[in-house]
């Protein structure tokens, strides 16, 4: 599968899955703790990020503050692609919604406020069908 770089293909072909469940973000100083398996982590001088899921969060006794739903652009995006994370965050945007965006290999995945995921997952749909 070669990865997309066209942004009016990746727009059109953007394709955005809600996965179930509510996600924050969290941080640790040194390694994910037992038992904790982070959709994302990111290593930071001030310490751990870790996406996890809240009720793995809540048992494992983490702080956090945002409650996010999580969408994948099921397009396959060049990491050297220009363009899509600025239309989908200006789209977003447009509505009041924050979106914390991180490139895995293969897609793109938004973290988005819990309560407003259905919205950003439509707006999102309505942006891909319209390009």
């Amino acid at each position: 599968m070669t990865a997309e770089r066209d942004l009016r293909a990746l727009l059109s072909g953007m394709r955005p899955e809600l996965h179930e469940g509510r996600y924050v973000f969290t941080t640790v100083s040194g390694e994910v703790p037992e038992g904790l398996t982070p959709v994302v982590t990111v290593a930071e001088q001030e310490g751990r990020t870790l996406v996890v899921r809240q009720e793995d969060a809540d048992r494992a006794g983490l702080a956090y503050d945002y409650v996010a739903g999580w969408i994948t652009l099921r397009v396959h995006s060049a990491l050297d692609a220009v363009g899509l994370t600025a239309a989908v965050a200006t789209e977003l945007a447009a509505a009041g919604l924050s979106c914390n965006v991180v490139a895995g290999f293969h897609h793109d995945h938004l973290f988005v406020p819990y309560d407003a995921a259905g919205e950003a997952l439509r707006r999102l749909t309505a942006l891909a069908a319209r390009t």
